[in-house]
């Protein structure tokens, strides 16, 4: 008797929106036509978002990949036997050398469109739950300094050192300590955190559960973005599979050890992104910014010590643990160690998520894996890490991907986020939209964001009304000044960060402001 044959369709969202639905059930339908007996598994996504829905086909030599497929185009897939790796149009050979995806570093995204999500079984056959094994029979400090030597900082923007975080949790004595996993993924231009939960969301809880055992915390929650339901489900489904495999509770796989983890959604407030505002929100309060000190790691969630990682600081860990510090180290350059998950967006021919060690350069990245605008016309910009963080320029696209070397160019490179935009961009509306986001965004705690975002708004509303009259230096130098205050004085990034897009669109582009020679 023949085996049936496994076809892969995602169910990331992304692939969701562009019709893999109907291309299962069209798959399915047509199977059952023809007497074909199929094993049809929903897979997460490989991030080629260019081809979604990307549907794959196990064969003897590997998986054979096609896509973009509609669900039209599967009777004529069937007429190809596509099922044994038969020629098409949509075709793409074996997967894992399509040049997008051969060419990437994948730690964290690792089993990304491989694995079912939600089968325990795939995680554990792809290496999973095998830094939790090793962390079980290692002591938190040892723990904490392996994390430590692998060079982890945080991806959520900061990139703060990881090691040294958990390590001032451990130090403190307290009745109870947490671990929060801030996955109020709002920035502009970024997924990789609703990948990781939707497409492989025991890496995450295993992340989650290790920081625990690192620090003496029993206790996790993951504040997660309140538009992303199909995270949340996959995420609640993952918890409860994993508790009742004992990877989760008060017996971790009979260790003694215990780790309990729940989700918390949050209501939608960008602010909540900030870490102290996210902990006010988990409590029940309104999500406002605390004033540091206290820092979190001493007095955080409920006032004891927490640690606080986005999801992909966490789900870094893992692979740490399993492979050792040193392992992750040897990727990246400097000071910026191991692998970024770059989300590619915007006017980009073909968008989506590359895991490349630190050091790879903008332009490698927009044209050798982006394939340059996907309106033909050049890149004028482009905006990395988020609403807040600042547009590059042409002229600085062979910068690579490190944290110091974007903070030279008064840049950020944030969560990873590239907003790609071509030569009819108006970079003048562009930085009024960064004060208007931060006007509506501003939880109102501090002067500089509540009403200087306003002011701001107000003031490039007016430069860019009146730059077709001429010369307006009195505007210009209001501008850099109002942004200088909410730079120095601001309590929080929200604030603080909305002069990096104004400024380097005022530095960059300042014909966009109607008077070049004043805004030089």
């Amino acid at each position: 008797m023949n085996q049936p044959i496994t076809v892969y369709v995602p169910r990331d969202v992304t692939a969701l929106s562009l019709g893999a639905d109907k291309v299962a059930k069209a798959l399915v339908m047509e199977a059952a036509a023809r007497g074909i007996e199929l094993n049809l598994v929903r897979n997460g996504s490989r991030g080629l978002f260019w081809l979604e829905p990307l549907v794959e086909v196990a064969t003897s030599a590997g998986r054979v990949a096609y896509g973009p497929v509609k669900a039209r185009d599967v009777a004529g897939l069937f007429d190809a036997d596509f099922l044994e790796g038969g020629a098409h149009p949509l075709g793409h050979g074996l997967t894992e050398e399509i040049e997008y995806l051969k060419r990437q570093e994948r730690l964290t995204f690792a089993r990304a469109g491989i694995t079912d999500p939600l089968s325990l079984d795939d995680y554990i056959a792809h290496d999973g739950y095998r830094g939790l094994r090793r962390a079980l029979g290692m002591t938190p400090d040892a723990i904490v300094a392996e994390v430590t030597e692998s060079g982890l900082r945080g991806r959520g923007g900061a990139a703060f050192p990881t090691g040294i975080k958990w390590r001032t949790v451990l130090g403190c004595e307290a009745a109870q300590k947490y671990i929060v996993c801030n996955a109020d993924e709002g920035d502009s231009g970024t997924f990789s955190d609703r990948m990781v939960m939707e497409d492989d969301p025991f890496v995450l809880i295993e992340g989650m559960t290790i920081a625990g055992l690192a620090v003496g915390a029993t206790m996790g929650y993951i504040y997660l973005r309140s538009e992303y339901p199909h995270a949340e489900a996959t995420l609640n489904a993952a918890i409860a599979r994993a508790y009742a495999a004992g990877y989760l509770g008060d017996d971790l796989l009979g260790s003694g050890k215990r780790f309990h983890l729940e989700l918390r959604r949050g209501a939608g407030a960008y602010i909540c992104g900030e870490e102290t505002a996210l902990l006010e929100s988990v409590e029940g309060k309104r999500g406002t910014v605390r004033p540091k000190p206290p820092l979190p790691a001493i007095e955080g969630l409920f006032g004891m010590p927490t640690v606080i990682n986005n999801v992909i600081s966490l789900a870094s860990v893992p692979i740490i643990l399993d492979k050792g510090g040193a392992y992750y180290r040897d990727f990246g350059m400097g000071r910026s160690l191991g692998t970024l998950p770059i989300q590619l967006t915007g006017n980009i021919a073909r968008g989506g998520l590359i895991e490349r060690a630190f050091g790879i350069t903008l332009r490698e990245l927009l044209y050798e894996y982006g394939g340059g605008s996907a309106s033909g016309r050049p890149i004028r910009a482009v905006q990395v890490g988020g609403p807040l963080g600042a547009y590059l320029p042409e002229s600085q696209f062979d910068t690579p991907l490190d944290y110091e070397a974007f903070a030279a160019l008064g840049a950020v490179l944030g969560h990873g986020g590239i907003v790609v935009f071509d030569d009819t961009v108006d970079m003048a509306d562009m930085a009024r939209y960064a004060m208007e986001f931060c006007a509506v965004e501003s939880c109102g705690k501090c002067t500089p964001c509540r009403i200087g975002s306003t002011r701001g708004e107000e003031l490039l509303e007016q430069i860019i009304v009146a730059r077709s009259e001429g010369p307006q230096p009195g505007r210009i130098e209001l501008l850099k000044s109002l942004c200088d205050t909410m730079l120095g004085a601001s309590l929080c990034a929200l604030g603080g960060m909305t002069p990096y897009p104004v400024m380097s669109a005022l530095n960059h582009f300042p014909e966009d402001f109607g008077d070049t020679a004043e805004a030089r």
